[in-house]
């Protein structure tokens, strides 16, 4: 069959992200079926489909839905009405099977089923693309299939795959360029799924509740072919790259025995590592630590079950900055259990963190299948039958949203490494600058007071 698979995220704040979900479904599906790409990042327009459509005649188009907004309620975008153009448009030119996936449809398979004109959705990972793709071509029903569910079907949600994954050859894709020319970012995954229990992660939820590993020598070897692709800067895209220290660790010691020369980043949880870890980490080639600290203050951090403390998260931070790395920390605001003094503390504490940038979001972002979900039902936050692809947010009763607002807007007025959510245009134009003259990376790092 002749399959089309299109990546709709369009979102490059802070960072262009590359769609690697799209390479692994390529190497599930291919061979026996033949395949072609497209990222609507590049392609930018998605009446530019209608040639690409006309010619290349698909049987099913596989539409990879990434993103449903942007998760910030200081400035919320929500990308659905896009993905409807888009389809639409797919809908003028063609009569193929259209096939909805990715994990934001995964996190809410049956309200895209029921808003998108779409044929099939399959939930979870990619890699069960080629059961339905087989079904269709031996005209055998999709029914029973994990996974795959129709406008009119019940929604089921099937587990995770079996341990491996493999992301295979790296497709010589048209639209790679897009990302090398935009700081050099490709992108690398060495496992999948987490055990932690986030009130507000849909991460359990989409991959699984437990680690599923990579081998660290064929993590190593597609970091080698991505470097050699081009890539100038790699983001491991894990959940969180330090939750199991050994593997880890031997990913980045994989890395210099592989000769990997690129920089390197990811999101880190700051629990209390082995000695030296990060040292270790740094001589692989780490450059950035992104910590998902959330809160500043140890009742908020264990409102939302995290598995650190305060003190943990200050050491981690001391740690990683002793060994030379640029570190940054994401902040979530507004959480159940918020009230003025967690707040304040988290604002104080924020400050004495040396040598950083803070990456705020003001409420939380509510998604069905986590505990935050069912907190905000308990306090008639939310209705059942609320339909949460528009983006719904929690914020605790006890604060004011407009005022804490407010509050925050002064407070990185006066300090200027304190980034509130999508933060302010000048500073993503300073990026894209600094891309154009052949700095690779996040950048992020300029932000660092």
């Amino acid at each position: 069959m002749r399959v089309l698979l299109i990546s709709t995220n369009t979102m490059t704040l802070p960072y262009p992200t590359y769609p690697i979900g799209l390479d692994y479904v390529i190497n599930a599906i291919s061979p026996p079926h033949q395949v072609k790409s497209i990222d609507m990042n590049d392609l930018k327009d998605r009446e530019n489909l209608a040639p690409i459509v006309n010619d290349y005649s698909p049987d099913v188009i596989g539409i990879s839905i990434r993103n449903i907004d942007n998760v910030d309620d200081t400035h919320t975008k929500t990308f659905i009405e896009t993905i409807r153009g888009l389809i639409d448009t797919v809908r003028r030119h063609s009569k193929s099977i259209i096939v909805l996936g990715g994990s934001g449809f995964t996190i809410l398979p049956g309200e895209f089923m029921a808003g998108l004109d779409a044929d099939y959705g399959v939930i979870g990972e990619g890699e069960r693309f080629p059961l339905l793709l087989h079904a269709l071509q031996k005209k055998e029903p999709a029914s029973g299939i994990p996974g795959v569910v129709t406008g009119s079907g019940p929604v089921v949600f099937p587990g995770p795959l079996s341990e491996s994954f493999e992301r295979g050859d790296i497709p010589d894709h048209s639209y790679r360029s897009f990302y090398l020319e935009r700081g050099g970012m490709l992108n690398l995954q060495t496992k999948r799924g987490c055990p932690f229990r986030c009130i507000y992660c849909t991460y359990p939820h989409i991959e699984g509740n437990r680690f599923r590993f990579t081998e660290p020598g064929k993590v190593a070897h597609t970091a080698r072919m991505l470097q050699d692709a081009g890539a100038k800067y790699l983001y491991l895209t894990d959940s969180t790259f330090n939750g199991d220290y050994e593997h880890s660790l031997a990913v980045a010691l994989a890395f210099k025995k592989a000769g990997l020369s690129i920089p390197w980043g990811g999101f880190f949880t700051p629990t209390i590592p082995p000695p030296d870890y990060y040292r270790q980490l740094a001589d692989a080639g780490l450059k950035h630590v992104e910590f998902g600290s959330e809160a500043l203050c140890d009742p908020m951090l264990a409102a939302y079950r995290k598995p650190f403390r305060l003190d943990d998260v200050l050491a981690s931070h001391r740690l990683a900055g002793n060994a030379g790395l640029h570190v940054a920390h994401y902040l979530m605001l507004g959480g159940p259990g918020e009230n003025e003094r967690t707040l304040q503390s988290t604002l104080s504490n924020g400050v004495q963190l040396e040598k950083t940038v803070l990456f705020v979001f003001c409420g939380v972002r509510i998604y069905p299948h986590t505990d935050l979900y069912e907190t905000a039902l308990n306090e008639k936050q939310l209705a059942r039958n609320k339909n949460l692809l528009e983006p719904t947010f929690y914020w605790s009763p006890a604060l004011d949203r407009e005022d804490v607002i407010d509050l925050l807007m002064a407070h990185a007025a006066k300090h200027t490494n304190w980034v509130i959510g999508s933060g302010p245009p000048g500073m993503y134009k300073l990026m894209a600058k600094l891309h154009a003259r052949g700095r690779v990376g996040p950048l992020w790092e300029n932000l660092i007071r």
